[in-house]
């Protein structure tokens, strides 16, 4: 971090009476990571940043370079420098300024920043904050960041987010493959219905349940593992019914299953739509 920025959020800090403890607590850092930031000795991370320019109601292009003139006029000659010639137009009032520098929406209240060099920022009033740029996309909600993509394209929830969506998906957790492993083994050792010859099928309950719950959770029947229930009838008829020469026919119902699927979706997809 250069000096600049140092210097600048030392002044934000105390503009605002802050101490670096206070400060510290309200991002949920050490003082140390605060009082390295103030002697350019450290950079706070994105995220970080991010909070700051929340808690100091500045976006994080002014945090980083330097508050910016809000008035019209200095609004009108900032842009006319920034153009590359003269033929460039732009038009600004108390709330919108546009020019080839982005575009600028503040309307007291919520704020929206569009460029190509600092990205897309849109900060409403009550704290919430959505950026979008080269290094991401994040997503704070006023308190603290909830969700961003870290620096591999990778989407990274907060923790109280995830248990909330964890909660809703119990039935992944059910120990479906030691009910399958344990039923395997006691239908295998009983000697009955074929014994281990049979019992193996026991273990395709396993995609079966899994892909049955996600198909329910996402309300998307093509998740379901049809064709393994197609094979589990088949084993079923030809060791217990000695159904070879016609448990096969079950595989003809596969194509049938996914096109009333695909109609089903289609029909209810338009009923979304209107």
């Amino acid at each position: 971090m250069n000096i600049e920025t140092a210097n600048r959020l030392l002044e934000y800090r105390k503009k605002f009476g802050f101490s670096q403890e206070e400060l510290a607590e309200k991002i949920g850092v050490s003082r140390q990571a605060v009082s390295k930031w103030e002697r350019a000795e450290a950079s706070p991370d994105t995220d970080n940043l991010i909070i700051l320019a929340n808690v100091y109601g500045v976006t994080l292009d002014e945090l980083l370079r330097g508050k910016e003139e809000q008035s019209v006029n200095n609004n009108a000659e900032k842009y006319t420098k920034d153009a590359p010639d003269e033929n460039t137009t732009y038009e600004t009032d108390d709330r919108f300024s546009f020019s080839k520098a982005g575009i600028r929406i503040h309307d007291g209240e919520d704020k929206v920043d569009i460029s190509l060099k600092r990205g897309v920022n849109v900060q409403s009033k009550d704290g919430s904050y959505v950026h979008v740029g080269k290094d991401g996309v994040h997503v704070h909600n006023g308190v603290k960041v909830c969700a961003y993509t870290d620096e591999n394209g990778n989407v990274m929830v907060d923790k109280e987010i995830k248990k909330k969506k964890y909660k809703k998906k119990v039935a992944h957790i059910f120990p479906i493959w030691i009910i399958a492993l344990i039923a395997m083994l006691l239908w295998g050792y009983s000697g009955a219905l074929c014994g281990f010859s049979l019992s193996w099928v026991c273990l395709l309950a396993i995609p079966i349940y899994h892909t049955l719950v996600e198909a329910i959770y996402k309300r998307d029947a093509n998740i379901f593992a049809y064709p393994v229930v197609c094979i589990v009838f088949q084993m079923l008829s030809g060791f217990l019914f000695n159904g070879w020469s016609w448990s096969w026919i079950a595989y003809l119902t596969i194509p049938i299953y996914y096109c009333v699927v695909k109609m089903i979706r289609g029909i209810y997809g338009k009923k979304d739509e209107k």
